[in-house]
């Protein structure tokens, strides 16, 4: 044998042949050997075959063309700490304390815990499990269960793709302010600044002398802090102005750090860490007027409907990405209960913090705590800096403040991304799924959102991030795509044959209550939500002032509905591409793909045991033992 090359020798098994065993592993005769083997047949004993592999040659035999798998989580910690970290960001810190103070505290707890044991946990649980049934991301997952209603998935892709563009522009923002942290002085503090106006008052100096003529002819350090060094906002959207280019590199790094934290999957995405709010210095609570009972107004619902769906991540194709790599027989049922428990419980426990330094700023400058209220980016970057400031070492608590925003943040911007890539190499495995790939569909994915976020850190490019924030992901969209995913699984799926599918994989059948929010709670609040949303819609006003012309509207409408005309876009382009009659037509496009597991049968015998019988046979079989759909 010439040097520099291995023998390996192979002995007859002395046991029964194993089916899964190589054919010259097993004894069979050596003519199925493949040819680029060397066989040794000896006159007595079994064969010996040498493999005799050439230069460079790989012992597994892969190449790079190969398709891979898909993967999955090493453990049960790295898919709840990526739901927890996706579904627990910014959003509870800003959002959901200022809803509960502005529609009248424990009066807002009403619609909203009716939402959420009626829309949010059966809806956050539908899109986990429809995802470790299928093993497919958001497009190929509808698009197996119900190829109709394939647009759901694409729906969701495009709200993905539009949050991958704006939401990380948060990070940009709280990276300017991370870095502007680490001087002797917070810059935001006084009116020294080169940046600062005439009419600029040092609120820390004049706290007790504010009358109603100053209130309205000055201006804090903290909003021009923000307004004219941060953003250097122009007067309205048809004045772009320069780019920030400062805000461009934080935005750069901002991209850098989700790039390579995700890039080798999902092992790589699962070490993120979901970091939980933690507690500014301030201790007192400022008592605030009581306000009138108002969970029967229909805005108070409308708020308490919109939160449980921005706050759950519902129909953004985020919980059917990562329910994916679960394993199959995963309990998926109570991850999801325990999960949207987490995220409301994390929600009210930074409602105490924000309104702990909310009331303690009120109290030191003598106002009412509604006129310091606020929501969004206005308490992030305007509230919380200037409460910082009247705190002692408020260097440190600025920088521990903003990089819990950051750390919010970037974990809901990984799986963002996660499951922008998903849904990508899900639909085209063949072409994406092989080495290298993965990394060069993310690199194509961050420097395309890096291009398309530059015009929102222009000096105009807040006007533009508001119509992102306004209608792109709006509740609007949220409450369209929910109505058809519960429809499309219990009434056209099946409820009960989605049951069957949950049964076999966790086993047991969920609560009654869920399905029974599948079949009419939810879609009926949704279609309700979503038709007073229509009915009291009012334009966007940036900070209640600027009023957008209508061009600007016109590009938010288009963001809308990009998403929600998916839906209906897509049944009419199956239904054409289809042939034969309607009503086959339909038949075809309802019935799953029979690829997907089939829930297991069991015989009884004599005496009452049971026996498994394996799978039921699928759609090839010669027995259909799934349920039909309600087409």
């Amino acid at each position: 044998m010439p040097s520099g090359y291995t023998a390996y020798h192979f002995s007859h098994p002395a046991g029964p042949v194993s089916p899964s065993c190589p054919l010259s592993l097993c004894g069979l005769p050596v003519r199925h050997v493949a040819m680029d083997r060397k066989v040794a047949v000896p006159e007595d004993g079994p064969p010996v075959v040498s493999w005799l592999p050439e230069e460079g040659e790989k012992l597994d035999q892969e190449g790079e063309d190969q398709v891979k798998d898909r993967g999955q989580w090493t453990n049960k910690m790295e898919f709840v700490l990526s739901v927890a970290g996706e579904i627990i960001g910014l959003g509870n810190v800003w959002r959901f304390p200022y809803l509960c103070y502005k529609n009248g505290g424990g009066a807002f707890f009403i619609p909203y815990f009716i939402f959420f044991f009626t829309c949010g946990i059966p809806v956050f649980f539908l899109e986990v499990a429809l995802g470790q049934y299928t093993s497919q991301g958001s497009v190929t997952a509808w698009r197996k269960i119900c190829p109709l209603l394939q647009g759901i998935g694409l729906a969701s892709v495009v709200i993905e793709s539009y949050l991958n563009i704006y939401y990380i522009i948060i990070l940009a923002w709280a990276l300017f302010y991370l870095f502007s942290s680490f001087t002797s002085e917070l810059p935001w503090t006084t009116c020294t600044n080169t940046w600062n106006t005439e009419h600029c008052m040092d609120f820390l100096n004049h706290s007790g002398a504010r009358t109603a003529t100053s209130s309205e002819n000055f201006t804090s350090p903290v909003m021009e802090f923000w307004e004219r060094r941060v953003l250097g906002i122009t007067s309205g959207i048809h004045d772009l102005g320069a780019l920030r280019w400062e805000l461009a590199l934080c935005l750069l790094l901002a991209w850098l750090i989700c790039y390579f934290c995700i890039w080798k999957g999902v092992k790589t995405t699962g070490k993120g860490t979901a970091t939980p709010p933690r507690k500014p210095k301030g201790d007192r609570v400022a008592p605030s007027a009581p306000l009138p009972l108002s969970c029967g107004l229909p805005q108070v619902w409308m708020d308490a409907g919109t939160q449980i769906f921005f706050s759950f991540a519902i129909c953004q194709g985020c919980l059917t990405a990562l329910g994916s790599y679960n394993k199959y027989h995963n309990n998926c049922y109570r991850d999801s209960i325990a999960l949207c428990f987490l995220n409301s419980a994390t929600s009210f426990a930074a409602g105490f913090v924000v309104f702990s330094i909310l009331g303690f700023m009120a109290q030191e400058q003598g106002l009412p705590i509604s006129e310091v209220a606020e929501s969004g980016p206005g308490l992030a970057f305007i509230a919380f800096p200037k409460a910082v400031t009247m705190m002692p070492l408020s260097q440190l608590w600025s920088c521990l403040f903003f990089i819990m925003l950051i750390f919010l943040g970037l974990d809901s911007q990984f799986v963002c991304v996660e499951c922008l890539v998903t849904a990508s190499m899900d639909m085209f495995p063949s072409q994406l799924r092989k080495s290298g790939r993965r990394e060069l569909l993310i690199l194509a994915i961050a420097v395309f959102c890096y291009l398309a976020g530059l015009f929102l850190v222009t000096e105009g490019g807040m006007y533009i991030f508001q119509l992102f924030d306004y209608y792109a992901s709006s509740g609007i969209c949220l409450l369209f795509l929910a109505m058809f995913e519960v429809i499309c699984i219990s009434w056209v799926y099946g409820a009960d044959r989605f049951y069957d599918n949950i049964e076999d994989m966790i086993g047991y059948r969920p609560w009654p209550l869920v399905k029974i929010s599948w079949l009419f709670l939810t879609p009926g609040l949704c279609l309700a939500t979503f038709l007073f949303s229509l009915s009291q819609y009012t334009p966007l006003k940036y900070n209640n002032i600027y009023v957008y012309p209508p061009w600007g509207y016109s590009i938010g409408w288009f963001l809308a509905l990009s998403s929600m005309i998916c839906v209906p876009l897509f049944v009419i382009i199956t239904l054409l591409k289809t042939r034969g009659s309607f009503k086959k037509r339909l038949r075809q496009l309802t019935t799953p793909d029979p690829s997907l597991p089939q829930p297991k049968q069991h015989l009884y015998l004599d005496g009452g045991t049971s026996q498994d019988c394996g799978p039921s046979p699928t759609k090839e079989g010669l027995i259909v033992g799934e349920k039909e759909t309600h087409l």
